[in-house]
């Protein structure tokens, strides 16, 4: 049974399932929904639990163990099977096939992996999951509903604010839940319950997006120039050594001319991205990217790169920072490249 994480606490005070699959690459949602089934679990019983961590030389037959194997403390066991790939394999696609097959009895599967592909919702392991259990795919909550998200959390803190408030907690953690709890715990902290204004929270809240060097180049791919100058000047204020930036970008732009060759030797394209180990929300990142510049314009990025090097170095006179933007922005828009000449 597919549930949405909001589903699962009304769905939990009716009756447990044998087994719950959460996937999701959001961390505080994931953990709360683990949580939340756990806390049910115990309350019916399930005083024991074992932790299981599919990582390298994990054997898939560890779980059948796990299973039939009986607790002297308790007649009632969690199995918690961490999985963060998503992916389990052959072997283990046999293994929670078969578990969901022959369910033990007292015995209840919790299962939390990352974010799963699109092939992977289609896969039979999945299926025998979700027929016999629960699977949740948690979102990170975008638009109206973060605004929604941070309104229900405040709730639960006693705390209220209108919209203008709101839209401030948004814009200053970025999408990042957890930052967003711990500013509203602090909010809970400092005024108690009770209603908060746009300024009180403005003068609370820190700003708790934390950027490093491949989200700018996934706000670079996007085209997005307001937000290139906000995570560059972050990376400079936080301390991030210039070759680093430097690195990846010039990492990016090579990866970018090497696909358009291949795609103009007539390659298969979704083969040419699995290759160049593009995947999932960066295909339409770098798709845009590669519609929007020519290998002309690729390269005279490679060009103003080196010049950035040169400076960084002390070899050409400049700022580095400067001409890095500039690499930034001739990435982003091919058109305001052509203006910037």
């Amino acid at each position: 049974m597919r549930l949405k994480a909001d589903q699962l606490g009304p769905a939990l005070q009716k009756s447990l399932a044998p087994v719950y699959f959460i996937s999701g690459d959001e961390p505080l949602q994931s953990g709360e929904l683990a949580d939340a089934i756990r806390t049910a679990a115990r309350q019916t019983g399930f005083d024991s639990r074992e932790i299981i961590s599919v990582d390298t030389g994990f054997e898939w037959n560890q779980l059948a163990m796990s299973a039939d194997s009986l607790s002297i403390f308790s007649t009632k066991k969690i199995i918690d099977l961490r999985m963060p790939s998503g992916v389990p394999g052959t072997d283990g696609a046999k293994a929670l096939t078969a578990y969901c097959q022959r369910l033990p009895e007292d015995t209840l599967l919790l299962i939390t992996s990352g974010k799963l592909s699109s092939a992977v919702l289609k896969t039979r392991w999945l299926e025998a999951i979700d027929n016999a259990g629960v699977v949740i795919q948690v979102w990170p909550p975008e638009g109206q509903d973060l605004m929604h998200w941070l309104q229900r959390r405040m709730q639960l803190r006693g705390l209220q604010a209108d919209t203008e408030g709101l839209r401030i907690l948004a814009s200053r953690i970025e999408g990042n839940l957890l930052a967003a709890a711990q500013e509203i715990e602090k909010l809970y902290i400092l005024y108690g319950e009770g209603k908060l204004d746009a300024r009180q929270i403005a003068d609370v809240v820190a700003d708790s997006s934390r950027y490093d060097v491949f989200r700018l180049v996934d706000v670079v791919l996007s085209a997005d120039v307001n937000h290139i100058f906000k995570v560059l000047s972050a990376l400079q204020a936080e301390g991030i050594a210039l070759p680093v930036v430097l690195w990846a970008l010039t990492r990016e732009v090579r990866t970018l001319i090497r696909i358009k060759l291949a795609l103009a030797q007539g390659q298969n394209k979704d083969n040419v991205f699995r290759n160049n180990q593009i995947w999932d929300k960066r295909k339409h990142l770098v798709g845009n990217a590669l519609d929007r510049l020519s290998d002309v314009e690729l390269n005279k990025i490679l060009v103003v790169s080196a010049l950035a090097d040169r400076q960084v170095k002390g070899q050409q006179a400049g700022d580095a920072w400067e001409t890095v933007l500039t690499g930034c922005l001739m990435l982003a828009s091919a058109q305001l490249n052509r203006k910037a000449r």
